[in-house]
């Protein structure tokens, strides 16, 4: 990885979700804060801004491990298809074929 090349597959290997996600609430926050602020406050480097692209894709793919495993987990617990669109704000048909989609992209 070069100063300016974050590559998010390097970003996901270094990275738990926790540290992935405070690191681009860092790089997020200095960039809102440099926008309210003009010219009084540093803008990110190149390679922070390349960093904070990165980043994103990297919370996006971990939230997505992690939402996989929580829908096994409400089914292994006995939850029903309709109970777990409920609580991802779905339906029960959206949920079951967004898990069953994720499991057989998983299994190529």
């Amino acid at each position: 990885m070069t100063a300016y090349s974050f590559s998010p597959d390097d970003l996901e290997r270094q990275h738990t979700l926790s540290s992935a996600t405070t690191r681009y609430d860092e790089l997020r926050m200095r960039t809102a804060l440099a926008s309210m602020a003009g010219e009084r406050a540093e803008p990110l480097s190149r390679a922070e801004a390349l960093e904070l692209l990165a980043l994103n894709e990297v919370v996006i793919r971990k939230a997505g491990y992690g939402r996989q495993a929580m829908v096994r987990a409400a089914r292994d617990a006995g939850a029903s298809w309709t109970q777990i669109g409920a609580a991802l704000g779905s339906t029960k048909q959206a949920a079951w074929e967004a898990h069953n989609r994720w499991a057989e992209e998983q299994a190529l």
